[in-house]
């Protein structure tokens, strides 16, 4: 029985070097290694080996069954490797994958971030959820005022919910104003923030205005903080983001959490201030409102207005990108249309 084992020995070792193929080595193991293959067959008839014989074949047929199995796996492997060398041509040319890019109005809040970083303004996230305080009273708008209205304000739904203290009444930020409140509460002066993110107002869809879009404020409060502060910040952020070619100007204005008040108007990008309609005809697109903090917004936030001055000023991040890139439509931004955004 011991010749027997040795000459499948010999019969196996023969029969995998004439295996070409997966189907031939699928056939080897049906043979050798399956159920009621060879292999299995032998260990069927260990019971009929003499008693004394029984450990020295039972120690030889163990290691047959490793041998098996052992050429199989080898050839398994070889062939596995050399279908999949015959299935690849290496003189084709790679495939390439479009990696994407960062969206236009995301580069453009980095951008105009840190050009505010380089001269000490550090960056501020409030939330997108505020409530009436922050959002309007902090800010020294009083109850009457329209902005405050369900036409321009989104309100959340507070039905089956106590809510005693209407200040508290959640909405969706109409600006990113809010976040200087807190920023005000929270750290003593001198303070020097930015603050951009998105805002949410009930406006009419148009090629200028969206009731989603972006924002970015900014807040300087210390002590003998001047209007002039104000105009040479905006007028080193103007001449970094928009080159030394563009006209800008200052116009008075009124912001109820700002006094004195101006906008910031650059020339219309399409129309180089000639009229059209991006400009409503007037040859200016304004970019930013701002001017000193009211002191009656200092005290809201528990700042003593005889100590300090400030200034702040925000600015819509779409419109500031439409005149620095030449975009004469707003909603362009939120299309997807990839071959408006594979331009930048």
């Amino acid at each position: 029985m011991l010749d027997n084992l040795n000459n499948i020995n010999s019969e196996v070792e023969n029969e995998i070097k004439s295996v070409s193929d997966l189907n031939g080595l699928e056939e080897f193991r049906l043979k050798y290694l399956s159920r009621k293959g060879v292999v299995a067959t032998l260990f069927e008839n260990l019971k009929d080996v003499p008693k004394e014989e029984k450990g020295r074949y039972g120690k030889e047929l163990n290691e047959l069954k490793n041998l098996v199995n052992n050429l199989f796996e080898e050839k398994k492997n070889s062939l596995s490797t050399s279908e999949e060398k015959t299935d690849i041509d290496i003189t084709l040319e790679g495939r390439t994958y479009n990696e994407g890019t960062r969206h236009l109005i995301s580069k453009a809040l980095e951008e105009i971030s840190s050009i505010f970083v380089k001269i000490g303004f550090k960056v501020y996230d409030g939330p997108e959820i505020e409530d009436e305080f922050h959002n309007f009273d902090a800010l020294n708008t009083p109850w009457f005022h329209p902005s405050r209205d369900m036409q321009d304000t989104f309100y959340l739904d507070t039905k089956g919910k106590d809510i005693s203290d209407k200040s508290k009444t959640p909405l969706l930020r109409t600006h990113t104003s809010p976040g200087q409140v807190r920023v005000m509460q929270s750290h003593k002066p001198p303070i020097r923030i930015i603050l951009p993110g998105k805002v949410f107002r009930n406006e009419a869809i148009s090629a200028r205005s969206l009731s989603q879009f972006h924002q970015i404020e900014g807040l300087y409060v210390d002590k003998n903080v001047t209007f002039g502060d104000l105009k040479g910040t905006l007028d080193y952020f103007a001449k970094q983001f928009f080159g030394n070619d563009l006209k800008t100007r200052m116009r008075p204005s009124f912001f109820p959490f700002t006094e004195p008040s101006a906008e910031v108007d650059v020339e219309c990008f399409i129309c180089k201030g000639e009229g059209c309609r991006i400009c409503k005809h007037t040859g200016w697109v304004e970019i930013a409102g701002c001017g000193m903090v009211n002191p009656k917004v200092f005290e809201n936030v528990g700042l003593d207005p005889n100590e300090y001055t400030g200034f702040a000023f925000g600015m819509g991040i779409e419109r500031t990108i439409m005149v620095k890139y030449g975009i004469p439509d707003i909603r362009m931004f939120y299309e997807n249309d990839v071959r408006f955004l594979k331009q930048f």
